[in-house]
Formats: C-alpha cells, structure tokens, sequence
C-alpha cells in the first residue's frame, strides 16, 4: 500500500458507517446502499489527489455520496412498503398474494451496520430515529433532491450554504426546497407513532412474546402481545392485513405446531426484530426471512415480515441454517 493509499484510508474509513446509513435513507434499502457506499470510495480514491481541503474531508464524502445516491434514484421508482401500494387484504383465510420481485421494494438495515460508535446515549436514540422504517418509507414519496435537502440540512445539520455547495445550488434554492420537503414529508407521514426504544424492557418483553408465539405455536401470546389496530405486511407482496382478528386469522395459518420455527433475536431499523428459521423435512431450520416489530406503549402495531432467506440472514450475520 503507497503512503497515499494509507492516508486515504486512515482518513475516510471513520465515515464509512455513517455514509451507509446516509445511503440507506436516500435510497431505501441495504443492498444498493452498500454499493452506492462502494461507489462513493472509489470516487473518492480517484479524485483524492485533487481534494484541496476547500471543505471538510466529511463534507466532500457527503458530496459525493449524495450525488451517486441522486444519479441511482434517476434509473427507477419510489420503494415501498405493501401497505404503501395496496389496501389492507380483507380475507385472512386466503392465501398472501405472490411475491411481485419486479416492484422496488424497501428492505431492513441491521443496527449493527449503522449504529454510530457514540456511547452518548442521546447519539444513539437520534440514530435511531433516523432510520426508523416509517420515516424511510416516507422518504420515499420526496422527489429524490428533495429528499437530499432535507436528510443533510435536518438529519445531518449541514448548513445550507454548506448542502447549496454539495448539490451545485443556491442557498435560498436550498431553503425554498426544504421548506416544500417538510411540507411534503408531512403530508405522507402516517399518525407518528410513541415508538418504544428497543433497549426498553418493555420492547424486551413484547419481542420475547412473539418469538415465543411462533416458536410455541402459541397464538394467545401473540394475541396479548398485539395491539388492537395491529398490522401485518409481507414485504416482497401487496399482501397486508389490519385489525388484530384478522392479523390473529392468518396467523392461525401460518403458525404451523410447535418447534417449526425457530427465531433470533436481533435489532432493526432502530427497532425490534427477529431473523426467523422454519423446520424443514429433515428437521433442520433454514433462514426465512426477518419480523421487524413497531412496538409502542399498548403493544405491537405492526409487523413487517421480510423475507430474503439466507441472503437476509448473512446480512444479520447469520447462517443459513441452524441445527434442530
């Protein structure tokens, strides 16, 4: 490695983790956030020699990030989530519509990719907060500079002279911009919800119920665990249901006997999860996918089922199997 090779290095990589989730709030899922965080490295590597300190290091890596995230955002549509696209589902007993890969669907971020290395409390609940999954699928519905103003002025807190500088616009453009951002954001924003902290006992005992529920097939625990106006979406289908009875009803089906599943507990999204296994024939358990919870004072209010298979679980750093 050269002397400027290792400068590079030691310089940039402290921003690796931070320009992830940056990615990942623009553009909405993990997968193409880690290429687009790629991406902006190798920009970056090739155009170091010409970085005059004009700005901070951070600012300049924000630059180009920002704008690699804007030239993909250019090539496809908004990411969503089922409930986003489709009506709540009114049969629970029918089956989940098929899975649709041709629709650019959002996808989880694991904690443990983009949690800052603060030990601040108030760092680490702000980060939280970021990247919590109702306010990226809000995200979404903001044209795509729109959404870059308002993630570098408000979640950032880069100064507008400073975003004007990184997007190639004036300073009253910027602001005239974030002003339409809020105003937007705030009409796709569903009722915000009292999100418990998934440190919080109470969030503890609420992921605990459910993984308890699968895992014994015990749909009382589940019932106790869910909050009335409760959902459910099958992320990868338009598939969603609302109202406990009727997320309980297709539950009922899915829930299979006892030892079929098998789930481990991990964090998403600044929120509750649970990488979940089934049992196959040979009595192994293979990654199905993740049940990411929306946990609140009264209990659940949502679960977002991802699937992804071992692909998912290698995210979490899982295997794609575990022994019965």
């Amino acid at each position: 490695m050269t002397d400027e090779s290792g400068e590079f290095v030691q310089r940039t990589e402290p921003f690796r983790r931070e320009l992830l989730a940056h990615c990942y709030r623009m553009v909405g899922a993990a997968d193409e956030a880690e290429d687009l965080v790629q991406e902006t490295y190798l920009r970056a590597w090739r155009a170091y020699g010409t970085f005059e300190g004009r700005s901070s290091l951070r600012v300049w890596l924000y630059r180009i990030a920002t704008n690699a995230c804007l030239t993909a955002l250019g090539q496809r549509g908004r990411r969503a989530l089922p409930s986003g696209i489709a009506d709540p589902a009114g049969d629970a007993d029918a089956p989940a519509g098929p899975e649709e890969p041709d629709v650019p669907w959002l996808q989880p971020m694991p904690d443990a990719r983009v949690a800052p290395e603060s030990q601040d409390p108030a760092t680490i609940v702000a980060a939280r907060e970021s990247v919590r999954l109702a306010l990226i699928a809000s995200l979404q519905y903001l044209p795509a500079r729109q959404r870059a103003v308002l993630l570098l002025r408000e979640v950032l807190g880069f100064p507008a002279a400073e975003v004007a500088t990184m997007l190639g616009m004036s300073v009253a453009a910027i602001k005239s911009m974030l002003q339409r951002a809020r105003a937007r954001l705030e009409e796709v924003t569903p009722t915000r919800e009292d999100i418990v902290e998934p440190t919080d006992p109470h969030a503890r005992r609420l992921l605990g119920q459910y993984i308890a529920g699968f895992e014994n097939a015990d749909t009382a625990a589940l019932e106790a665990a869910l909050r009335t106006d409760a959902a459910i979406e099958m992320v990868g289908t338009r598939t969603w249901f609302s109202g406990r009875a009727t997320c309980l009803r297709y539950l009922g089906h899915v829930i299979g006997s006892p030892g079929d599943w098998l789930m481990i507990p991990t964090l998403a999204n600044g929120q509750p999860a649970a990488v979940a296994y089934y049992r196959d024939g040979d009595g192994t358990y293979q990654a199905f996918g993740l049940g990411l919870l929306t946990v609140t004072p009264a209990g659940i209010a949502r679960i977002t089922v991802f699937g992804g298979g071992p692909g998912l679980a290698a995210r979490f750093g899982l295997p794609p199997t575990q022994p019965s």
